[in-house]
């Protein structure tokens, strides 16, 4: 297929998944009747005015509390754009912003207004979750640019992505930083030297962003700047939160709302707050604010001197801003152009600012989470490419089956991997046990990845063979048990509550004998995973109630998605799927459940029913591993925990 019908195609099932997600969502928010919408969690209603504050740009911050009765399904996030609209009489009032923050009947909005809407203080106000079009208007436009683009790099890059044009390297440097192994420092030298394209390949705990760390650190001896992007806020922070401890001045381009408060101070919002001018600009502010109020306070009935006066106040609040804005863009373009690093999300890389911009290296942490349009959104400003990732890792989400097959799912990063010689695999992981990592090393990564002797042999108490704690990995086996999975009625989730019981009254087992042992509650970090968010629901709800769990502060329940690039002390997984038909949902996407089983430290526990998952050749294999390594056990073993507790 040449580039421009590949590209023709991207541009076809890109479109194909906008129509999708927003029929997906408008369907949702329109079809179905407030309290309808409530129980999805895509609406919270009725809300109360709880605080109103100020934020950064002057723009006002709103927090509303919800009524602790309604229910706890919702689909906000940290993040993401939502309507505070009012449902008082016929014409409803909206307003948007963006989540701040959230606690579990609260949520904080920042918006980008400075006048607070008279109908925000009522008992009519909710939060509605909003499709927002900007990302894949930018994905749009970039791919159209790749079509129509004059400029030979990027008609460079473009070609060998899918012209099949060979990648070239120089051999310029070479360098060893001593506190990478030898693998690590083979990857940042590939980087180093690669003029197009080149791929670290990080499977789990192989140190994947130290090294990309590392070779940012190098590069920059030799470049004026970097862009960093991600496709997630998180990612980009943790980086950005890395290079900063390097010494690196870094930027944090974004909306401050989506950004973790840790960097808030390397924002353009935050230097433009520290900075010696800030004063002056926002004393030209409010005397702009002041003309404006005294011009407004002119009746409509007034004459010829009146209506001058006004004209004279509005001219000189025009000014002031003006004065203002020069201001601010002084301080804005000082900090892009002191930043070594400019850090942004690959939507976040078309902001206003950077529209000029060119740089000789961008790199793409968690590129094999990024569909392949959003990426070329940043390389449109490079001049070369270093992705950064794990494509047998958690896939980008698409929602059209259509989109996904015509090609969506399949990532840059993925197209790359396919060819010899412009990627190196990290093989050494500094995380997990021997024993948990046996498993996914040999069924997903051929067998590569070798465990640091500081980690080979680390386990809970040292190896103590105590009950509970011994061994590092267990299989517990529900089949036979009865515990059979069910469908959430409104959000089609599946859940299986007898074997999140199970699971908590394991879980507390191991805490009681880490407490025995060591005279006190530990302090171990717990993590329970569920592909299912249906069974997150079961498993916080049940926490709370349980005579020993609802003490221990260190248990954080996400599903899988939540757990990517995470690492606790121990892990909990829940299966969920039970059933006499053996059908397992999306438990066969591999990569998800590659995720699940890499993120413990010293305890994995797995609890599923053997019946079901076996019908599926991966999970046979897992349950043939356990069965050899005589770490498989049946839950019926476990029955009698919850009288004990």
């Amino acid at each position: 297929m040449s580039s421009t019908s590949a590209i023709t195609n991207l541009q076809q099932v890109l479109q194909i998944e906008k129509e999708e997600e927003k029929n997906i969502f408008l369907k949702q928010l329109t079809k179905s009747s407030i309290s309808e919408r409530v129980k999805q969690g895509i609406t919270w209603f009725p809300l109360r005015l709880s605080n109103v504050e100020y934020g950064l740009g002057e723009y006002l911050i709103f927090e509303f509390e919800r009524d602790k009765k309604q229910q706890d399904v919702s689909f906000f996030q940290i993040g993401k754009t939502v309507e505070i609209f009012s449902e008082n009489g016929k014409d409803k009032k909206s307003l948007k912003g963006v989540i701040k923050s959230m606690l579990r009947n609260r949520v904080v909005v920042s918006t980008t207004c400075d006048e607070m809407p008279d109908w925000l203080d009522d008992d009519t106000t909710g939060l509605n979750m909003v499709y927002d079009e900007f990302s894949f208007r930018e994905m749009e436009f970039a791919i159209k640019r790749l079509l129509d683009t004059t400029d030979k790099n990027i008609a460079n890059l473009r070609d060998i992505v899918y012209e099949d044009k060979q990648f070239s390297f120089e051999n310029e440097y070479n360098v060893q930083i001593s506190t990478l192994n030898s693998i690590q420092n083979k990857a940042v030298n590939l980087c180093l030297n690669a003029k197009d394209f080149a791929i670290v390949h990080g499977p789990p705990g192989t140190g994947k962003t130290t090294t990309i760390i590392e070779f940012i650190c190098e590069a920059i001896k030799h470049e004026k700047q970097i862009l960093v992007c991600s496709p997630s806020n998180l990612a980009v922070d943790l980086l950005a939160e890395k290079l900063l401890f390097r010494g690196i001045n870094v930027l944090r381009m974004g909306n401050p709302t989506r950004i973790s408060d840790e960097i808030l101070s390397i924002t353009l919002d935050g230097q433009l707050m520290a900075h010696n001018s800030y004063k002056e600009l926002k004393n030209y502010r409010k005397q702009a604010e002041d003309y404006r109020v005294l011009a407004r306070k002119y009746k409509r009935n007034f004459g010829p001197q009146e209506r001058n006066q006004r004209q004279l106040l509005f001219q000189e609040s025009k000014s002031l801003l003006n004065e203002a804005r020069e201001i601010e863009e002084f301080i804005v373009q000082q900090s892009i152009n002191k930043a070594q690093v400019i850090c942004a999300t690959l939507v976040g890389a078309s902001n206003q600012y950077l529209h000029n911009k060119k740089f000789k290296t961008l790199v793409i942490d968690e590129a094999a989470q990024a569909l392949e349009p959003a990426c070329w959104i940043p390389i449109h400003k490079a001049q070369r490419v270093i992705l950064a990732g794990d494509h047998l890792q958690l896939p980008p989400t698409v929602k059209s089956k259509i989109a996904e097959a015509g090609g969506l799912g399949i990532t840059l990063m993925e197209k790359l991997m396919q060819r010899k010689g412009i990627s190196v695999t990290l093989e050494t992981q500094y995380r997990m046990n021997e024993q948990i990592m046996e498993f996914p090393s040999n069924k997903v990564y051929n067998g590569v990845l070798k465990a640091h002797e500081s980690v080979a042999s680390s386990y809970l108490l040292n190896g103590n063979s105590l009950n509970f704690v011994w061994p590092p990995l267990e299989f517990i086996d529900t089949a036979g048990c009865g515990f059979d999975e069910f469908m959430h009625p409104e959000t089609k989730s599946v859940n299986n509550p007898e074997e999140a019981a199970l699971l908590l009254d394991h879980l507390a087992g191991l805490l009681l004998s880490l407490q025995k042992e060591r005279s006190k509650f530990p302090d171990y970090s717990v993590g329970i995973i569920s592909p299912y968010s249906q069974q997150v629901q079961v498993l916080n709800a049940l926490i709370e109630e349980h005579p020993i769990l609802k003490d221990f502060k260190n248990i954080r329940v996400k599903t899988i998605d939540g757990f990517q690039g995470r690492e606790k002390d121990i892990i909990y997984l829940s299966l969920v799927r039970s059933n006499p038909q053996a059908e397992i949902g999306f438990l066969q996407d591999i990569r998800r459940m590659n995720v699940a089983l890499t993120r413990a430290k010293y305890k994995l526990v797995v609890v599923g029913d053997s019946a079901t998952i076996c019908s599926h050749p991966f999970y046979e294999a897992f349950v043939d591993y356990c069965q050899n390594k005589g770490i498989n056990k049946s839950a019926w073993e476990f029955m009698h925990l919850k009288d004990n507790h």
